[in-house]
């Protein structure tokens, strides 16, 4: 088996499925175990997503995600050293007012180990895009449905379903990559819609609930892994096991084992020599102590 080798921006970029190149994997992830599994797993791109705020931090919505946020779990991401290539999203409001901004912020991704940024929206950011490609920050796109625009769009509904909003995203992702960006993320949008994007651009399509055609895939891993417990599983999510429920057992069974006394046992306890033992069951002798049950456990050697 061949080493693994990193990923870069370029060599990301340069994956397009009809130059004969395999699908992408991405998977979002946020902290350092995370990580470690996705990168052994052999993915592509871990993106530490601001989907952190529903998924680990308790938040309802994205919107509560802070950059202090994003650049305390990159930094976590990042330090295992993974082989996938490390994106990093750019959170709400970090990147909708100057330009001045935009860069200080993403420049705080990049300093905590992201390779790249990913930045919602269409022909509105592309001159944030242009600004940041133009400081030599890489940037992913991400259109379709947003969900920092949830209020906007109602909640979290399929995007581009109407003629005109379908060819307004097509000409969207042509703007985003005219800006620089060297990936887009589809999210949420009809498999057909996704199809004709995915040819017409030449930089990787990355889908998510868009269908097959894209270049590559991204699930959250704690989806992927069934890690949320009594959470709705949407249509484009594949669980492929459910460690949720699994974890649950085996906690009821350590619970368990800590009240009923089994747990830890003699193999999992410490004990001091039979030396020590002595002596030390001999001092407090001598002091008048009650030896107790002190000396019933066996003794290290």
């Amino acid at each position: 088996m061949s080493e693994q080798k990193y990923m870069t921006v370029p060599l990301f970029r340069a994956n397009k499925v009809r130059a004969g190149a395999n699908p992408l994997v991405m998977v979002t992830a946020y902290d350092a175990p995370g990580a470690l599994i996705a990168d052994r797993a052999g993915v592509d791109a871990i993106l530490v997503g601001d989907s952190m705020g529903n998924t680990v931090l308790g938040y309802e919505d994205t919107l509560a995600v802070t950059i202090d946020d994003m650049v305390r779990h990159t930094q976590a991401v990042a330090r295992v050293r993974p082989h996938a290539m490390v994106i990093a999203d750019m959170p709400w409001m970090t990147y909708h007012v100057s330009k001045a901004e935009t860069l200080h912020y993403a420049a705080a991704l990049i300093r905590a180990g992201a390779q790249g940024v990913k930045l919602e929206g269409g022909r509105q950011r592309t001159a944030m895009i242009t600004a940041l490609t133009e400081a030599e920050i890489p940037v992913m796109g991400h259109l379709g449905l947003t969900p920092q625009s949830r209020n906007v769009m109602g909640g979290y509904k399929v995007q581009a379903r109407e003629l005109d909003d379908a060819i307004r995203l097509i000409e969207d992702a042509r703007l985003l990559v005219e800006a620089g960006c060297f990936s887009i993320v589809l999210e949420g949008v009809p498999d057909a819609v996704a199809m004709v994007v995915t040819e017409l651009v030449d930089v990787p399509t990355i889908g998510i609930g868009a269908g097959i055609s894209c270049d590559g895939q991204v699930l959250v891993f704690h989806d992927v892994l069934g890690l949320l417990l009594d959470a709705p599983k949407p249509k484009f999510v594949r669980r492929y096991d459910n460690l949720a429920e699994r974890a649950v057992e085996a906690l009821t069974r350590y619970a368990r084992d800590v009240r009923t006394k089994v747990f830890p046992s003699e193999e999992e306890s410490y004990h001091l020599s039979a030396s020590v033992a002595e002596t030390l069951r001999q001092r407090l002798q001598k002091e008048g102590k009650e030896e107790g049950s002190y000396f019933v456990s066996g003794a290290d050697e």
